[in-house]
């Protein structure tokens, strides 16, 4: 049996869309079909849109004949409320456990700056009691 998608989700092309918005800032569909590599048709475009906005990803305005979209959540709001999801459904609520997940999955491209920085923020949390 064919597993269904949770409705809240995002495919691959609506992940595209949502980033090239908060690439842009705002956008209107046409700004939107610009900026994809490979774009599908207008409507295909427009449908994905309004999907991310009845998700509550996006918003718009009227500017004129055109509609104007925007994300409703900063990016860093938006990737901050993704790991902790990641971390509750693969980790068991473990931030330590998703750490080291991604540190394997990762160890052979961090560079010395990466582990530099990984090393301040360990040693940050161990100062302020973390």
């Amino acid at each position: 049996m064919a597993r269904r998608r949770q409705s809240n989700a995002l495919g691959a092309r609506e992940r595209q869309i949502l980033d090239s918005i908060y690439r842009l800032g705002e956008a209107s569909v046409s700004d939107v079909l610009a900026d994809l590599p490979d774009p599908p048709s207008y409507s295909a475009v427009r449908t994905m849109i309004r999907s991310l906005e009845g998700k509550g990803l996006l918003a718009h305005r009227r500017e004129g004949t055109r509609y104007v979209y925007r994300a409703r959540r900063s990016k860093e709001s938006a990737a901050s409320s993704a790991i902790e999801h990641l971390m509750r459904t693969f980790f068991g609520g473990s931030a330590s456990s998703t750490v080291a997940a991604i540190l394997d999955a990762s160890a052979s491209t961090l560079s010395d700056d990466d582990l530099e920085r990984l090393e301040a923020i360990i040693d940050r949390a161990r100062r302020e009691g973390k």
